[in-house]
């Protein structure tokens, strides 16, 4: 087995492509929290996207999605 095969056979992408799936699944799951947390606090509870269903919820979600964000992105970045 060459360097070459190596190289190929464990793929040499995926650790990028698993880094920046992660980035934008974390961005999409802080926007949805981030805009329903804004809108039931402007009041439009009835048009948010869950509804306002609770507050801590929302900031849980964006805390540990931004959190995610941060680790993808440094993680990519690492990655050379």
């Amino acid at each position: 087995m060459t360097v070459r095969t190596v190289i190929i056979s464990r793929g040499i992408l995926m650790p990028k492509a698993l880094c920046l799936t992660s980035l934008a699944v974390a961005v999409v799951i802080v926007l949805l929290f981030l805009t329903d947390l804004i809108m039931s606090l402007a009041g439009m509870t009835p048009s948010s996207p869950l509804r306002g269903a609770s507050m801590m919820m929302d900031i849980a979600f964006v805390t540990v999605g931004t959190a995610i964000a941060v680790m993808s992105w440094l993680t990519y970045r690492e990655q050379g």
